[in-house]
């Protein structure tokens, strides 16, 4: 019975990380990210703005405290997981060959803890650590206008904020509730 409730278990973990990824990039590939804000539609934007969304979901389940706090902890890993295996298959999926994957996907993983790192640190500080950590890393130190870095990230605090004032519960469930677009882009 005990390997039937751990695979059960495994297999309801893995539904959740499925569900809270697929919504961290839903989320991602709202349209009015790159019209509101000026996110290049490539493949750098798109995998930037999946960081941005996947960092917010993941510091919101290092939120959890007391007796889930470690149900979160392991839940968050496993949506890293997901993100990398899928990265690895979209890659496989444009042509890249077999023998570079391995190393693009390291690289990527690189350029996700870097963004996490900049992220993490500018949200603890106030105003322009946000925005310029922005402007480095979704807008690779071009952005459209002045203001864009300094908007996408107010989007980003209210999206945190929104995911704060979600229950650990909910999300622990696989449910993420996105501010919504008139407030958040």
């Amino acid at each position: 019975m005990a390997i039937a409730d751990f695979l059960s278990r495994r297999r309801r973990r893995d539904t959740v990380a499925h569900d809270l990824y697929v919504c961290a990039v839903q989320q991602a590939r709202l349209p009015a990210l790159y019209t509101g804000f000026g996110v290049a539609d490539t493949v750098d934007g798109r995998f930037d703005l999946l960081v941005a969304h996947a960092f917010l979901l993941m510091r919101r389940l290092g939120s959890v405290e007391g007796p889930r706090a470690g149900d979160a902890k392991v839940l968050s890993q496993a949506v890293f997981d997901l993100m990398f295996a899928d990265m690895d298959q979209n890659l496989r999926e444009i042509g890249v060959s077999d023998m570079s994957v391995g190393k693009k996907v390291k690289q990527m993983a690189q350029a996700f803890y870097g963004r996490v790192a900049a992220y993490d640190g500018a949200f603890a500080l106030a105003d322009p650590a946000l925005p310029e950590a922005v402007a480095r890393n979704l807008y690779r130190g071009n952005p459209p206008d002045a203001a864009a870095a300094s908007a996408f990230a107010a989007y980003l605090r209210r999206q945190a904020s929104a995911l704060a004032a979600q229950g650990d519960e909910a999300l622990l469930a696989g449910r993420v509730d996105w501010a919504a677009e008139g407030e958040g882009a």
